[in-house]
């Protein structure tokens, strides 16, 4: 007698699984749409910078006020500025840039806490899955800057990172801002991971730690002096990859 390799469908607990499978399956098509319109809504953006903090901090802090001041001379720089969308550091990141001359981008994404929608975005975009959304981050960006965080902040630090070392993404600006928030982490980048062969040392390189609003734009056009902001032919195809 043969034995079933696979069971019968008419119990109600596997029939249950089927259809949640049928569903997850089909989400493939949500995934797609997410890039989708992500892609041709902020395909006119560039150039522009992505900025990075707590959800967390209130408007009265002394972060808030020094990203509102980053952001709102990006703005006025000629970058779009994106930021999570949200609260906290990405409020202020986008309320700079909406008082700026460039447009105010937010990435938001569905929570179910911390994460609601500041008012201070020219352009909204929502998102499910926060990979959707972390491509978006890096795809579009001349430069990182990054602010004061928590663990939502180190994710998208460590993703860029990662993503410039390995030759993913083509290097950019990745600034660090308020140098004694960063201070322990990157002495134990230095002491451990670079002692210890985990990262090279010029791996360091890719880190620049500024504190000034002014001295954060400079840096981004310093950059980009002798090759401008566009992506070329290379650097294009490789980000279909992301």
């Amino acid at each position: 007698m043969l034995k079933e390799k696979l069971p019968l469908p008419a119990d109600p607990e596997l029939a249950a699984h089927a259809g949640y499978n049928a569903r997850e399956s089909w989400r493939m098509f949500e995934i797609m749409s997410e890039f989708v319109s992500a892609t041709e809504r902020l395909g006119e953006i560039r150039p522009a910078v992505s900025m990075f903090g707590s959800a967390r901090t209130p408007a009265d802090h002394p972060y808030y006020g020094l990203t509102e001041r980053i952001a709102r001379q990006l703005s006025d720089a000629g970058f779009s500025v994106i930021s999570g969308g949200g609260p906290g550091i990405m409020e202020a990141a986008n309320k700079g840039a909406y008082f700026g001359k460039s447009p105010s981008v937010g990435l938001n994404i569905q929570l179910p806490h911390e994460q609601h929608d500041n008012p201070y975005q020219d352009i909204s975009q929502s998102f499910t899955h926060f990979f959707a959304r972390k491509v978006m981050f890096v795809k579009f960006a001349s430069a990182y800057v990054v602010m004061p965080g928590g663990f939502g902040t180190m994710d998208e630090l460590m993703e860029a990172l990662t993503l410039v070392q390995t030759g993913k993404t083509r290097k950019i600006p990745i600034i660090l801002v308020h140098e004694p928030f960063w201070r322990g982490l990157l002495d134990w980048f230095r002491v451990t991971l670079v002692n210890e062969g985990m990262i090279g040392a010029e791996d360091m390189d890719l880190i620049k730690v500024i504190d000034q609003p002014e001295e954060v734009v400079r840096a981004i056009f310093d950059h980009y002096e002798k090759r401008g902001f566009e992506p070329s032919a290379r650097e294009r195809e490789i980000q279909l990859y992301l």
